[in-house]
């Protein structure tokens, strides 16, 4: 997790991101998303959560830094992918002293550079615009200025990953930025807006690829996913438990019932992190680049 230090509302992301919206006192804003950065830690570490803070740098400008899982992914077989961003400000936010310290604590293979496509204009922002069932190997994509067939194709390419793709628009017809706002997947669940997937044969697809590999589906309203419900994150900690965790505004969001479903397979961990979500139009799961490196210390 990137702790900020100039965080605020970027116009260069803003008209693909209808989930941002920016507030007058953005000097006030930063203080705020530090303090929200901070509870946040707080929140994962009080439950076990092995958390590796790095501070961003004040230069070069970086306001999106906060939201690390779009530049870069980590997988099990050492693996570490950096990814073609659409912002040129937030290219600058793939820093390699930051690959340097992790591989201090993990062990890593190599690096694949995807950034390349940048010079073509096509863009794969991380697991923003993939979300990735790991174990199966399937990767979800919605298409999007940011999301480019060719750049997932190579990704799978690489990966072995199988692809499955879908146009997505919110209540007012626009194209969804990025998957990780409309779907989370835990080990045994699937969190899916799927009013937001207008195909019906695309819906379908998504649907049977779920429940092929015996996911529960937690179905979640455009007004829910307007409140991050979408933007979740399962994670292990130190002592093996499951936790699925998401922002406090994911978390009142959701009824009793979908409450219920999640908890079957983890405790739900959540903290309030509105101005970050309110300026950054990003939530919990994409302040969090989960580690699947091996630790070198076991």
């Amino acid at each position: 997790m990137i702790r900020p230090v100039a965080f605020g509302f970027n116009a260069q992301t803003a008209e693909s991101n209808a989930f941002q919206n920016r507030d007058d006192d953005q000097q006030a804003v930063q203080q705020k998303a530090v303090e929200e950065f901070d509870g946040f830690v707080s929140v994962l570490r009080d439950n076990g959560v092995n958390v590796t803070v790095i501070n961003d740098t004040p230069e070069p400008h970086t306001p999106d830094s906060i939201f690390p899982n779009n530049w870069v992914s980590f997988h099990e077989n050492g693996d570490i992918i950096l990814y073609p961003m659409q912002a040129e400000n937030r290219r600058l936010e793939r820093r390699e002293d930051i690959i340097r310290q992790l591989e201090e604590n993990f062990a890593a293979n190599h690096v694949i550079d995807l950034s390349r496509f940048e010079q073509k204009n096509e863009f794969l922002e991380g697991t923003g615009s993939m979300v990735l069932d790991r174990v199966n190997k399937v990767a979800y994509a919605c298409l999007s200025p940011r999301t480019n067939a060719e750049v997932l194709k190579a990704f799978c390419d690489y990966t072995g990953y199988t692809a499955v793709t879908f146009d997505a628009f919110d209540q007012n017809g626009q194209a969804i930025y990025h998957t990780n706002v409309l779907m989370a997947l835990g080990t045994a669940f699937a969190v899916v807006c799927l009013d937001s997937i207008t195909d019906a044969s695309e819906k379908e697809l998504v649907i049977k690829s779920l429940q092929n590999v015996g996911k529960e589906i937690v179905d979640i309203t455009f007004d829910q996913m307007n409140h991050f419900a979408g933007n979740m994150l399962e994670v292990k900690n130190a002592a093996g438990e499951t936790l699925v965790v998401m922002s406090k505004a994911a978390f009142d969001s959701l009824t009793v019932e979908q409450k219920a479903s999640l908890e079957k397979y983890g405790k739900l961990v959540y903290a309030d992190i509105t101005t970050i979500e309110t300026n950054g139009g990003g939530s919990a799961r994409c302040m969090m680049a989960e580690v699947h490196l091996s630790s070198l210390g076991n």
